[in-house]
């Protein structure tokens, strides 16, 4: 048994793709970045203090906790407050490339890993109509940068180097790697066909 310390549907669906049994168990902590502190820090203490406070919660169960975090020009890019915060957003990132950053975290027992995976997304230039559009959607909401590439957004992206699974949510391979070295190997029986 593994408990997933998020409530995104997105890793949720990524992890029991690969054939992975867990429970779910979102964490509660402040993000608020420290101040000085580099986008890259950020996210990766944000996923080891996530999977530390649910770890700490359920001792002696497996805990993986993720987080991302959209970054341009050296600011973060969380998830959007509101409608105007994401149409800001949007505004800024249409026509440019910029890093989706990605943190896993996952502890067991007296052992912990943690990995971090940058990936460079290029957006196609946006119209007024189109963002606006797209707001309507509302699928925007609860995601980093204002925009979700598994869905609607998928057609605003012209280029991905990297990971798309880390865009997504949860670099996979490098998720799969850490599940190995701790033993906790994904059962392919029960993984969900593409």
């Amino acid at each position: 048994m593994l408990i997933l310390a998020s409530g995104s549907p997105r890793r949720l669906e990524l992890l029991t793709t690969i054939g992975v049994s867990l429970e779910v168990r979102p964490s509660d902590i402040d993000e608020t970045p420290h101040k000085g502190e580099k986008p890259a820090e950020f996210v990766l203490r944000m996923a080891e203090e996530k999977c530390a406070a649910v770890f700490n919660e359920h001792r002696g169960v497996p805990v993986l906790a993720a987080d991302t975090i959209v970054v341009m020009e050296n600011e973060i890019f969380g998830k959007a407050k509101n409608k105007k915060h994401a149409h800001d957003m949007l505004e800024r990132l249409q026509g440019q490339t910029h890093q989706v950053m990605t943190a896993v975290s996952l502890k067991k027992g007296e052992r912990s890993w943690s990995e971090k995976v940058t990936t460079l997304v290029t957006m196609k230039r946006l119209d007024a109509k189109t963002i606006e559009n797209y707001l309507e959607t509302r699928e925007y909401e609860g995601k980093a940068g204002a925009y979700a590439i598994q869905g609607i957004a998928a057609a605003f992206v012209k280029s991905v180097e990297g990971s798309v699974s880390s865009v997504i949510g949860l670099p996979l391979a490098e998720t799969f790697e850490m599940l190995n070295q701790a033993e906790l190997h994904p059962d392919w029986s029960k993984a969900i066909p593409a």
